[in-house]
C-alpha cells in the first residue's frame, strides 16, 4: 500500500526530518501567522493531522485549542509524546479517523496530503469532511505547481497541485474555500495553502440550472 511506503520512507529518514525540521522555530513565519489566524476561527477539538514530532500541535495548543496529533510515523509520535507530553498523539491513517462523525470543530493537514496521488487524495478529504462538523475549519498546506504532477521528494514521490484544482477538490468533499495563499522564494519549492470551512450536505453544489 503506497501508505506503507510513505510510513517506512519518513521512518528511515526520520532523525534528519527531526534535526531539519522538528521545531516550530523552522517554520516560516507567515505561515505561523497563517495557522495562528485560522486557529483564531475554531472552537472545539482540532486534530494536527499528519502532526510530525508535534510543534503544529504545541502551537495550536498554546492557542488555547484543544488538539490531539496522529501521523504514520512511529518515530515522530514517540518524539512527539517526549516533547510535548501534555499533548495527545497517536498513530493513524487519515482515510480511518477515530473520531466521531461531526466532532471536530478543525482538522490541520499540513503537507501531510503531498504524498497521495491525485486518484487517492479524495479519500483523506473525504474523511475530514465526515468528522469536522459543519461551519468547522480545514486548513491544508501544500507544494505549488502550474499543473497536479509527481516530483522527486526526499521522502518517496510528491506531488505539486495548483492552487484552482486543490480548491475543486476541496469543494467536492464538501467544504467552501475561504482563503488560498501562494509563496515562493530562493531555496524551497512554491507553496501554497488553502482555508476552508465545512459545508453542511456530502457534495458539491450544482452548477447552473
Amino acid at each position: 500500500m503506497r501508505r506503507d511506503v510513505v510510513r517506512e520512507s519518513y521512518s528511515a529518514r526520520s532523525q534528519e526530518y527531526l534535526d531539519l525540521f522538528g521545531s516550530i522555530d523552522s517554520t516560516h513565519p507567515s505561515d505561523q501567522a497563517l495557522v495562528a489566524s485560522w486557529a483564531a476561527t475554531l472552537t472545539g477539538a482540532v486534530l494536527d493531522a499528519g502532526c510530525g514530532p508535534g510543534q503544529w500541535t504545541d502551537f495550536l495548543a498554546q492557542r488555547g485549542l484543544a488538539v490531539s496529533g496522529i501521523d504514520l510515523v512511529p518515530q515522530f509520535v514517540e518524539r512527539a509524546r517526549v516533547q510535548y507530553p501534555n499533548l495527545s498523539f497517536g498513530l493513524g491513517a487519515f482515510e480511518a479517523l477515530d473520531a466521531a462523525t461531526e466532532s471536530m470543530g478543525g482538522v490541520l493537514s499540513w503537507y501531510s496530503l503531498i504524498h497521495h496521488n491525485p486518484q487517492d487524495i479524495e479519500a483523506p478529504l473525504a474523511e475530514f469532511a465526515r468528522v469536522i462538523r459543519p461551519g468547522g475549519g480545514l486548513l491544508v498546506g501544500f507544494f505549488n505547481g502550474t499543473t497536479v504532477e509527481p516530483f522527486d521528494h526526499a521522502a518517496t514521490t510528491g506531488y505539486r497541485w495548483p492552487v484552482a484544482e486543490l480548491s475543486q477538490v476541496l469543494v467536492t468533499a464538501g467544504f467552501e474555500v475561504i482563503e488560498t495563499h501562494t509563496r515562493t522564494g530562493s531555496g524551497y519549492r512554491p507553496h501554497g495553502a488553502i482555508t476552508a470551512r465545512r459545508r453542511s450536505g456530502k457534495t458539491a453544489p450544482e452548477i447552473g440550472g
